[in-house]
């Protein structure tokens, strides 16, 4: 029995390896081999087949006939999951919705055990940390997709249904990677603060029907880019292929 309080090798490299997939480090051409991996990870091959077990059953590693390698979506898996994206962060504010339209209880900033009221202090402070980002924009990269990410999951958990926030947060970590590899412009990066800003400040205003309307565009329009980006990714992989050194 491992000792109390020590983290076991395979759950070590279980989260090392979730990580470094989530974040492009590993290369997602690249055959994720038991002996090299145990080797990167300075541990034995037996943690590193139990991690990549768990992985592939996150979904996050997939079987090709020559053994494993990271999971990448086709552009119809692309749209899904963007699709349920919606699905669930739409939910989470027609939790609201249903709060304020109800006799019972009304949006409050503190939630009670087991009342459909909301807490959205945690929604706030995500306010005032995406204006501070608007007038000090961060560069693109791995942090930026993490605040993004941060803002859409504490919005969910802020609805009062923790299993929302996990399924989304399982749709974060597959297409992570390629938000990650695909830099926004500066433009970019001030209309996803100009938006998230304006979500934030008509559901703490008490107007969650407005602040669905604008979360909903905010995300199909992020969809709409990713789709297209991943399809010129594609063409231009295709256009390379056709030339010679």
């Amino acid at each position: 029995m491992p000792r109390k309080g020590r983290v076991p090798l395979s759950e070590r490299v279980y989260h090392s390896l979730r990580h470094d997939l989530a974040v492009g480090a590993i290369v997602a051409t690249e055959r994720l081999g038991e002996e090299r991996l145990a080797e990167t990870y300075g541990v034995s091959r037996t943690p590193v087949r139990e991690a990549l077990a768990r992985l592939q059953a996150d979904g996050l590693v997939e079987r090709h006939a020559d053994g494993l390698y990271p999971y990448r979506p086709r552009l119809e898996e692309l749209d899904n999951l963007y699709e349920l994206r919606i699905v669930l962060e739409q939910r989470g504010i027609q939790r609201v919705l249903d709060t304020v339209s109800g006799s019972s209880a009304s949006v409050t900033t503190t939630a009670e055990p087991n009342s459909p009221a909301h807490d959205l202090t945690s929604v706030r402070a995500e306010l005032e940390r995406w204006r501070e980002l608007r007038d000090d924009p961060p560069e693109p990269g791995p942090a930026l997709v993490a605040a993004d990410e941060q803002f859409h999951l504490t919005l969910l958990s802020a609805a009062g249904n923790t299993a929302l926030a996990e399924a989304l947060t399982a749709v974060y970590v597959r297409v992570r990677p390629l938000r990650t590899l695909d830099l926004p412009t500066p433009e970019r990066i001030a209309i996803m603060a100009a938006e998230h800003i304006s979500v934030a400040e008509q559901l703490l205003s008490g107007d969650p029907s407005t602040a669905l309307r604008t979360l909903i565009a905010h995300i199909d329009s992020s969809r709409t880019h990713v789709l297209a980006r991943a399809q010129q990714a594609m063409r231009l992989t295709k256009l390379g292929q056709a030339m010679r050194d």
